[in-house]
């Protein structure tokens, strides 16, 4: 378990130690790679989507965690070698009174904790939603100021809900957030799943630009979750986006439920050990945990326009870049659209998207993976009838005003013509 593998990081283990979810299955895996530079950042909208679940934190200082959505785990992990022991109640994870969890790594060792490699050097905390919240596709986001220095490991990350039953990696594992204190400036994503676990677990790095480090403010690290893609972010600029096209024929563990975790680890195979220039204690500042989702959100019905027929995706496809056409009203769910308070309006788990960003009149627009960018806010005005994309300012618009089934939408400034008006039936 100690070997170094050149020219890969390792990563942590699928989990370990004495947790409360039953029959957790333990495995080590690795992070391939160096971490990638960043893409040009891309438009985020700063509003928010329904919350199925959120927690702010609020409390007074030194309270636990709200007991009705999180558990505390318990115990060390021997199958990544971390150095800490994870403690109970609030005396490593504790609300800072500022609306701001706060998850603190200490050198000590007040109760003579044992771990697998003798006497504990450490405390920390680990928390998960098992048992009391799961999700299946939406945004997950956290927005959190990672603690710094050697051997530091902060994380935000979910595990399949069938892991009892199925074992890890076929549980599957989506790592939102990973970072390791001697790459101050870069984070982690990763999914891991059968046959792709390990040294095969596929991600990417995300690194702030000018040298800055995560660990100087809080930043906002999420999916957005479909059918088939995740997609992720760092403070609303996309940086990967994994289908089952990457997996090489391997099984896609990731259309099911997920419980998500928060911990800070202390050393381990891939971090590596605390050294003489690591302070303690470091502080995990947790400011907010949402997962949302649409679907509850705004108004859904179908959009009638032009001629009365109905905005449809072709063939009721789920692929990216599937036309978004006029059609005859037929009930099904490819014409059912919901209005999200995020400013999104989407159809069979995704959204309404203006192809490559396009803000110029004769703008395709098609159904695409829900990504949090300006190619997929839209504001509906239900007095006017008009679907408006916000950043180009231009209507939704049924190409050549023609009304037959099949007729391709577009983006183009807005004219008041009838093959621009859109009623939201319920």
């Amino acid at each position: 378990m100690s070997i170094r593998v050149p020219l890969r990081r390792h990563r942590r283990s699928a989990r370990g130690t004495a947790l409360a979810v039953a029959a957790l299955t333990a495995a080590l895996s690795w992070a391939p790679g160096v971490a990638t530079a960043a893409p040009p950042p891309a438009e985020h909208t700063a509003a928010t989507l329904a919350a199925t679940f959120e927690d702010n934190f609020d409390g007074p200082a030194g309270s636990a965690v709200d007991g009705s959505k999180w558990q505390v785990e318990t115990g060390d992990n021997v199958n990544n070698h971390e150095r800490q022991y994870y403690t109970a109640g609030n005396a490593n994870a504790a609300l800072n009174g500022q609306g701001q969890l706060v998850i603190t790594a200490r050198k000590e060792n007040p109760n003579n904790y044992q771990c697998w490699y003798g006497r504990c050097e450490y405390t920390s905390a680990r928390l998960n939603t098992s048992g009391k919240f799961t999700a299946q596709y939406g945004h997950v986001e956290a927005r959190m100021k990672v603690p710094r220095g050697q051997g530091m490991w902060p994380a935000f990350w979910m595990l399949g809900n069938d892991l009892g039953q199925v074992g890890w990696p076929n549980s599957g594992e989506i790592d939102i957030m990973e970072n390791v204190g001697f790459e101050p400036g870069t984070v982690h994503g990763t999914i891991h799943g059968p046959g792709y676990s390990g040294s095969g677990g596929i991600g990417a790095g995300y690194t702030l630009p000018n040298g800055q480090a995560f660990a100087d403010a809080f930043h906002t690290f999420a999916i957005d979750w479909a059918p088939d893609s995740i997609t992720w972010s760092v403070d609303g600029n996309v940086y990967q986006r994994r289908t089952p096209a990457d997996l090489g024929g391997k099984q896609w563990a990731f259309n099911k439920p997920f419980f998500l975790i928060l911990n800070l680890a202390v050393g381990g195979y891939w971090p590596g050990d605390p050294d003489g220039s690591t302070s303690f204690p470091q502080q995990l500042i947790v400011d907010h945990v949402k997962v949302t989702t649409s679907d509850s959100a705004g108004a859904t019905g179908t959009f009638r326009g032009l001629s009365g027929k109905c905005l449809d995706v072709a063939n009721a496809a789920t692929a990216n870049g599937t036309k978004v056409q006029l059609a005859n009203c037929n009930g099904n769910a490819a014409q059912r659209w919901t209005t999200g308070s995020d400013s999104t309006v989407r159809a069979l788990g995704k959204c309404l998207d203006a192809a490559s960003a396009g803000t110029a009149d004769g703008t395709r627009v098609q159904l695409w993976d829900c990504n949090g960018t300006g190619a997929q806010r839209w504001s509906y005005n239900a007095s006017t009838n008009d679907l408006v994309n916000l950043p180009a300012n231009k209507c939704l618009d049924v190409v050549g005003n023609n009304p037959a089934d099949g007729t391709p939408t577009q983006l183009w400034t807005c004219t008041g013509g009838a093959n621009q008006k859109w009623s939201l039936v319920p």
